[in-house]
């Protein structure tokens, strides 16, 4: 952990401050949830969803609805909400049908939201360190990280192969340790209120977006600095430079 940390005072960034209508703040890490907050997927990984378990014998698929709400949360964590009674083989049986159907047909359908990428970009040009935390698996997150064009532009990335499911801290409290920045200098961005209470569990402030699975009345109850429209209006309430900048150097450890 000492390397890590000697690895960010090289790379460490200016403080940005903030003000913001509650309170000045300063924030020096920027982390990003990946789906329904950087990529258009919401979709796709509810229809996914139901062609998973349709495969599977003896099951009924929840709402459509019902999973939109669900995603953001471990695969384990989503089967046990959606099949209360079901055991470890059967969340198996459908984890399997899921990921087998998402690498053959759903996989190459998820996009970039409108302006993520610049926004991104402008946030780590302006200074930023830049970080995910996401539900997917780290095969999942690696392979969109070079499909969006985006890998070059963060520092830092946590799964959850990594990391306990959200709303559990452990994410965002490893990338502040391994970036050498306390929990109040840190801004988690989501779009579910998975994203803003594990911002809220691991002391950190957080922005919800509202082009996922959760609206306004789900992210509010959370105390987010903000609800912004997409991820797009960020660097303009962060106040960070145009997104022609550079981009800002990578950690040397993902």
């Amino acid at each position: 952990m000492a390397a890590a940390g000697a690895r960010a005072d090289r790379l460490r960034g200016p403080r940005v401050s903030l003000l913001s209508s509650r309170s000045v703040r300063e924030f020096r890490l920027v982390v990003f949830d990946w789906d329904g907050t950087l990529m258009d997927s919401i979709g796709t990984i509810v229809e996914c969803t139901l062609a998973a378990i349709a495969e599977v014998p003896g099951i009924v698929a929840p709402p459509a609805a019902t999973i939109r709400g669900a995603i953001g949360l471990g695969l384990v964590q989503t089967m046990e909400r959606f099949f209360p009674a079901g055991d470890p083989a059967l969340f198996d049986q459908v984890a399997l049908a899921y990921r087998r159907r998402w690498r053959a047909d759903f996989k190459d359908r998820v996009v970039l939201l409108p302006g993520a990428f610049e926004a991104v970009r402008a946030i780590a040009g302006a200074g930023y360190f830049v970080g995910v935390a996401t539900a997917k698996g780290r095969l999942g997150l690696e392979r969109e990280l070079d499909s969006s064009g985006l890998r070059p532009y963060f520092h830092s990335t946590r799964t959850v192969d990594e990391a306990p499911s959200k709303p559990a801290p452990g994410m965002l409290l490893q990338l502040c340790e391994e970036m050498g920045v306390a929990p109040r200098e840190t801004l988690m961005v989501g779009d579910t209120a998975w994203d803003l209470e594990m911002a809220r569990n691991a002391g950190c402030a957080s922005v919800g977006v509202l082009t996922g699975g959760h609206g306004r009345a789900d992210l509010e109850p959370c105390a987010p600095l903000a609800c912004l429209g997409s991820v797009a209006e960020l660097p303009g309430w962060l106040g960070a430079l145009p997104a022609e900048v550079e981009p800002a150097p990578r950690a040397l450890a993902p």
